[in-house]
């Protein structure tokens, strides 16, 4: 491609990855915050482990709905959303800077610039390929993320009201390494979570490509591209996948953030 073409192609794929990371971070936020709440929750929550009365007398949440019972009587409908404003200021750049160096490194592995070669990507390459995107875009956005944690895991009392007094708290009392507090165990997360997330949707991409032309194996090619709903449904599959392999280091991450 010309270096013009190469330009606007960078901008689609980083608008498309703002826009979605807005749209899928402000939607989910009220779950977000009660994961957070959670993550950072020192006490037990487990049901085997509350069994015993004095493992759980003083765990604050202790389920989910009781958890959002909680937050909704203490905070309001707002609090479901506490946070959200440095979210949505970490997910755009990380969106958009993940889809651009993503589609880069696609179109480096396989030769081609168009999105419809980069399905054919061999399964490693796709791991790879998502593992350094997700770094770059971690990087790129992490003090949001840090600020976004912060919020979201406060209950009442409130020891920061808004997002400046955030940011200027942790600049006076740890400096600028405290935006920083916690990019290593995050990394080691966003490596495996990032590559997992890209591998297994282009995974599903093709098996889903494979469908259509096993069902429609006499229709014009092209045509057995992944519908809009086939493709809703590799992304929450690879989504889900990715999660629940690296949940763990999250919770890892959230401790040290906070």
């Amino acid at each position: 491609m010309e270096e013009t073409g190469q330009l606007k192609r960078a901008l689609i794929d980083a608008s498309a990855g703002a826009i979605s990371g807005a749209v899928q971070r402000t939607v989910t936020s009220p779950l977000d915050v009660i994961k957070i709440r959670f993550q950072v929750q020192l006490e037990p929550t487990t049901r085997w482990v509350m069994l015993r009365r004095d493992a759980y007398s003083s765990s604050k949440y202790t389920g989910m709905l009781q958890a959002a019972k909680d937050i909704f009587r203490e905070e309001g409908l707002p609090g479901f959303w506490r946070g959200n404003v440095p979210a949505l200021l970490m997910v755009m750049p990380y969106t958009a800077i993940q889809f651009t160096v993503l589609h880069k490194l696609k179109t480096i592995a396989a030769g081609s610039s168009k999105s419809e070669e980069h399905v054919h990507v061999s399964p490693y390459l796709s791991y790879v390929s998502g593992s350094l995107a997700g770094c770059a875009a971690t990087v790129g956005s992490y003090p949001f993320d840090l600020l976004r944690t912060i919020l979201a895991s406060q209950g009442e009392p409130k020891v920061y009201l808004t997002m400046r007094s955030a940011f200027v708290g942790i600049l006076n009392t740890r400096g600028i390494r405290g935006l920083y507090a916690g990019l290593t165990p995050t990394l080691v997360e966003i490596i495996p979570y990032a590559g997992l997330q890209i591998g297994t949707y282009d995974t599903f991409k093709r098996w889903m490509m494979a469908w259509n032309h096993y069902r429609s194996p006499y229709a014009p090619h092209g045509d057995d591209a992944p519908s809009t709903i086939q493709s809703l449904l590799c992304g929450f599959a690879a989504g889900t996948c990715a999660k629940a392999v690296c949940h763990p280091l999250d919770v890892v991450k959230k401790r040290f953030q906070v």
